[in-house]
């Protein structure tokens, strides 16, 4: 059997802890066996990755985020003048587009005449807007912007997306690690007794509760590994979870990355971390991105899904 590369006896040299063993064992130091994939898995990655892309370059992608407005009690001015509170890319709306109202935790919108100023393609002057908080947000749009209500805690802002941003339009795709089937895997679900709230850190520096409905335990490297998923409430089958590994900062993007699982009506779940991927803020500063709990934060290294980005 021919050496690994990264086993060669300059390398060994080099290298005092690696170990070149004939062994189909996990990562040892530099030394890793190959990826194993199959046809149908890797054809089943490709089609999600696909998806994936699109979803990033569609109008109202993680690539068009542009901006990040936190609200101040009252009135705040939005547009491209400078003197505005929420102040536009230059060049992409009207100086003064109209004033957001905060009030009680609520906002309203007043546009200024004939900016064109739309909600659902249907002119605005007046009105009330509904945040993330409650589900969709109410999305504004004047020209080739969106703007919409986002709730972090007690924050309230207005988040900003341009369909023809520089982030969007200098993207030439995503990097990942070689699909390897030893990623895939059916766990069973471990329901805690009761659900209960774990704390979720941001790159804001708050936490949000989220709900845990329990947990999957895995293996790798010879290790048994527990990761903890959120969900939007009980009945939810799509389970969160926001992980760090020790690729982080190196191959991968440093603030962890996250993956879906899927709870089947057995209590088995369906995890896949060849569809890992980067949290948003790996794209733009104006993301607020949930971060790995302690729980979740595992002290290996998971070569499988999106790698860290970086514009070509």
């Amino acid at each position: 059997m021919l050496a690994s590369p990264l086993c060669t006896p300059a390398v060994l040299r080099l290298r005092s802890g690696c170990l070149c063993v004939a062994l189909v064992a996990g990562v040892l130091a530099g030394c890793s066996s190959p990826p194993v994939a199959d046809p149908d898995h890797v054809q089943e990655i490709e089609e999600w990755r696909e998806a994936r892309v699109k979803r990033l370059q569609s109008e109202t992608g993680w690539l068009t985020l542009v901006g990040l407005h936190w609200l101040e009690p009252g009135e705040n001015r939005f547009g491209t003048d400078k003197d505005n509170e929420v102040v536009l890319p230059e060049g992409t709306a009207p100086g003064l587009v109209g004033t957001f109202v905060l009030e009680d935790g609520r906002v309203r919108v007043r546009a200024e005449s004939g900016v064109g100023l739309t909600l659902a393609e249907e002119p605005v002057t007046e009105r009330p807007l509904a945040s993330d908080h409650d589900g969709p947000p109410d999305i504004l749009r004047v020209r080739d912007l969106h703007l919409y209500v986002i709730q972090r805690g007690e924050r309230i802002g207005i988040r900003v997306k341009d369909s023809n941003s520089p982030v969007l339009r200098d993207f030439h795709g995503l990097d990942y690690f070689p699909v390897d089937t030893r990623y895939r895997m059916q766990l069973p679900f471990q329901r805690y007794e009761s659900a209960r709230e774990i704390s979720i850190p941001s790159v804001l520096g708050t936490s949000e509760p989220s709900l845990a409905l329990g947990f999957v335990e895995f293996e790798l490297e010879g290790r048994q590994w527990t990761l903890v998923p959120v969900v939007s409430d009980a009945d939810d089958r799509d389970l969160f979870f926001i992980f760090g590994d020790l690729t982080n900062g190196k191959e991968t993007y440093g603030a962890g990355r996250f993956v879906y699982g899927e709870l089947g009506d057995d209590d088995t779940v369906s995890l896949d971390f060849n569809k890992s991927y980067n949290p948003p803020c790996v794209f733009t500063p104006f993301a607020t991105c949930p971060l790995p709990p302690p729980e979740n934060r595992l002290t290996l290294r998971i070569l499988a899904g999106e790698r860290t980005y970086s514009a070509h």
